[in-house]
């Protein structure tokens, strides 16, 4: 079924059809009609109205997972307003950090109105100043209830395609200043696309956990199957983190076919599911899990397949996807149930000439995993620092061109134009390499670290130090510190362990510095050892480099 066909068929359905099904914890599922969600999402727009919020005038969204974030999205989208979802505070994140984004976010998007709760105004009335743009603060207890929608009202269905319909910000570790702005045809043009690269079918069943304030679960784990007509059973990011097998039992209740992770997932699912939660689960459903968001790795594949076989997951159900919210979501995807493609590169030849060929026998190597090809009205080049276009397996950043750009960064025309390259380029500050018409992603451009003329990715030293027995999975972070005296960057490594016995910890380090030494081009000389709890990621799970350089800083100097 092609995009149009299923975006009529999405009209087509009856109102009665569910097209959401909300799970939380200790509550029965919530099954959400098309009826429910339009009358629902009727009541924020018409409070939007009466608050005198216009048309294109943007609305942060600060609510947890659950009916209340549901409604007051698309009730903006109805309404015509530009809804921005900011994460709620949690005890993941650090209050005083959590404040300052706020701040910056209010100060440089100037929203008109923030809907939230009664009990968080608290936190957001400090974040407020006599300058800001904000003329209301909406609590949920004061939005209208759910009515039958007068459909010639709303002026969200007025707008022209190129206007903006809403704002990802980023979950970057410098605050969320930018806010990728997307327009009407951007998204449905991003829809088409990826569709057509899932080869999306009428009887496919999205299920997600991911939060709505990252790219990943608000395109694809919700803007997707909501306007296709797909059911989507949309889990608490916050239920998956303490008991992640909710995810494999919804699969397997609801028969999900579509599920998107990123990379730390995997190791997470299957180290901390135990064989007891998975009593009578059938995985035979899943067609495909969709590693996105953070750099790829074969082993994590391996251990959460070989853990999930023999319920019926296949190995055929293991695909990529390089995606970023400037593109609205998805650049590439690997094709559905066929083998990913898998190689491994010479690993002094891409640390020292950014060149990306494959070992020989006897030489240090990384495994990488490829993207796959772009998804439909895409194209990605591989340029140098002058933007220049480099041929297969030279490692260069990764540039963007396609029908489902962002407009700007709203409010930020700066760091739009630093972005953007003639021809309608966009520079995504990723690094990478292309073979034919697979991409493969190397790491993040301001997070390489330069040792003596070297290209370090941290993430390959991150990967050799969870290795080592007592570091955590996921919870190793490596970043550059300039020397003066060297005149270069000293590497550290910061590993979270649970002992305290001062003996395990000297094993730690000292394993940790031969297999990262072995292992790559560097001499590793300063490994840090922190308490379970210490890493800073960022609000969507990522490894906060910068944040933890940071800590890390603060922590030395005070000694």
């Amino acid at each position: 079924m092609t995009f149009s066909a299923s975006l009529k068929r999405s009209y087509d359905i009856s109102p009665d059809f569910v097209v959401l099904t909300l799970q939380h914890a200790g509550q029965p599922d919530r099954p959400i009609t098309y009826k429910a969600l339009t009358e629902g999402a009727y009541g924020y727009a018409q409070t939007l109205n009466q608050q005198g919020v216009q048309p294109g005038e943007v609305v942060v969204l600060i609510l947890q997972h659950g009916i209340d974030l549901v409604y007051a999205f698309w009730g903006a989208v109805l309404h015509g307003s530009i809804p921005a979802i900011m994460p709620y505070l949690t005890e993941k994140l650090l209050p005083e950090r959590y404040r300052a984004d706020l701040e910056a976010l209010i100060g440089v998007t100037q929203p008109v109105a923030i809907v939230t709760y009664p009990e968080f105004e608290r936190e957001i009335r400090p974040a407020l100043k006599p300058e800001d743009s904000v003329r209301a603060l909406i609590l949920s207890n004061q939005v209208n209830p759910p009515s039958v929608p007068d459909f010639s009202q709303m002026a969200g269905l007025q707008r022209k395609m190129d206007d903006i319909v809403l704002l990802q910000h980023s979950s970057g570790t410098t605050g969320l200043q930018k806010g990728v702005a997307l327009s009407h045809l951007a998204v449905f043009n991003q829809l088409a696309n990826l569709c057509n690269a899932l080869v999306l079918m009428e009887q496919d069943v999205i299920v997600s956990w991911l939060p709505l304030y990252h790219d990943m679960g608000l395109i694809a784990g919700f803007v997707l199957p909501i306007l296709t007509g797909n059911h989507l059973v949309l889990l608490s990011p916050f239920d998956w983190v303490k008991a992640p097998q909710r995810l494999f039992q919804a699969i397997s209740l609801y028969k999900g076919t579509l599920v998107w992770l990123p990379n730390f997932a995997y190791y997470f699912c299957a180290q901390k599911i135990r064989d007891r939660h998975l009593e009578g689960v059938d995985l035979s459903s899943w067609r495909a899990v969709i590693n996105c968001s953070e750099p790829v790795r074969d082993d994590g594949h391996q251990i959460f397949l070989d853990k999930f076989e023999k319920y019926g997951f296949s190995k055929k159900a293991l695909a990529v996807s390089y995606a970023m919210a400037e593109n609205v979501f998805a650049v590439t995807q690997t094709k559905i149930g066929r083998p990913l493609i898998v190689e491994d590169i010479d690993r002094e030849l891409l640390q020292t000439q950014r060149f990306a060929y494959p070992a020989m026998d006897g030489k240090s190597a990384v495994r990488m995993v490829s993207c796959g090809p772009v998804i439909p009205n895409v194209e990605v080049m591989i340029v140098d620092n002058f933007g220049i276009s480099y041929k297969d397996r030279r490692v260069g950043e990764v540039a963007v061109r396609s029908n489902c750009m962002l407009n700007e960064y709203y409010n930020r025309p700066d760091a739009t134009e630093d972005t953007m390259l003639e021809g309608g380029w966009f520079l995504t500050g990723d690094y990478g390499y292309k073979v034919g018409i697979e991409l493969y992603i190397t790491g993040r451009k301001k997070d390489l670290i330069i040792i003596g003329g070297k290209n370090i990715y941290p993430q390959d030293l991150e990967q050799l130090a969870m290795e080592v027995e007592g570091v955590h999975p996921g919870r190793v972070s490596v970043f550059g510190i300039f020397d003066e005296e060297k005149g270069t960057e000293d590497v550290i490594l910061v590993a979270e362990v649970d002992t305290e016995d001062e003996n395990e910890r000297q094993r730690i380090s000292d394993q940790i510095r031969a297999v990262v030494t072995r292992g790559s081009a560097v001499v590793l000389r300063h490994v840090y050892l922190v308490d379970s709890g210490w890493m800073v990621k960022t609000s969507s799970g990522k490894n906060s480099r910068y944040a933890n350089r940071e800590k890390y800083l603060q922590g030395t100097n005070s000694v």
